[in-house]
């Protein structure tokens, strides 16, 4: 079988209590935190397996947890772990895992994210389809991005990072800039670490996004976190 051109990795961790969404105890415990995880990581999987240009992978951690990952994965992915000491290495290796494979056009994303609409997928892929080497960046509201992809491997602008504060796009796009790297911002979207995330995530006006988010309002209504308010998410 021929290999795909395009490849979308989501980047996951395990969904274990301790693990994950850790900024959200409280209001949740703990284990109700990695089950809002679990939720949200099932939701993202599930909707992205109607994103048909792309082959679907899970990159994830810790090692030892793939029999964990694959209880919740669809049957269109394949999942490999990750590997490297920080955020910057392990990204960096899922490209070169990726690109090892045969992928020329390559997509990640994080794993904690309300589903990202599937246009935002096909115009990544589509700029990353031009014949000179492109990046493109998902801004996120915390100053970051939620999604990365290239055409080309540019392990440069993972290396010295400082990570999960509001200048890592900026920092990004210099680099690319000093590089001379053409690049792309896509349409800004967010990740759940906070009670007012939730806010964001319940205000969602897309139906077809809302839809497919129904095992985290599940979640959140089964919790009875409702991010301020006194009624259930609808």
């Amino acid at each position: 079988m021929p290999i795909r051109a395009n490849a979308l990795a989501v980047m996951a961790k395990a969904p274990i209590a301790g693990l994950v969404k850790t900024r959200l105890a409280p209001p949740f415990t703990l284990e109700q935190a990695a089950e809002f995880y679990r939720a949200l990581l099932i939701d993202q999987l599930e909707h992205l397996t109607a994103l048909r240009i792309a082959d679907l992978n899970v990159a994830f951690t810790p090692g030892e947890a793939l029999a964990l990952i694959e209880s919740v994965m669809p049957a269109r992915y394949q999942c490999f772990p990750q590997h490297g000491d920080d955020l910057g290495e392990r990204m960096n290796c899922v490209f070169a895992e990726l690109a090892r494979r045969g992928h020329r056009n390559v997509v990640l994303i994080g794993s904690d994210l309300p589903p990202v609409p599937l246009e935002t997928l096909h115009d990544a892929f589509a700029q990353l389809s031009a014949d000179h080497h492109r990046v493109v960046l998902g801004p996120s509201r915390d100053g970051g991005y939620y999604l990365v992809g290239m055409n080309q491997p540019v392990p440069q602008i993972f290396s010295g990072m400082t990570w999960s504060h509001e200048r890592v796009l900026a920092r990004t796009s210099e680099k690319l800039s000093h590089l001379g790297v053409d690049f792309r911002l896509l349409p800004e979207w967010f990740d759940i670490d906070s009670v007012e995330d939730i806010v964001r995530l319940q205000a969602i006006p897309d139906p077809v996004v809302r839809a497919a988010m129904k095992r985290s309002v599940v979640c959140l209504e089964r919790v009875a976190v409702f991010a301020g308010s006194d009624r259930p998410m609808r």
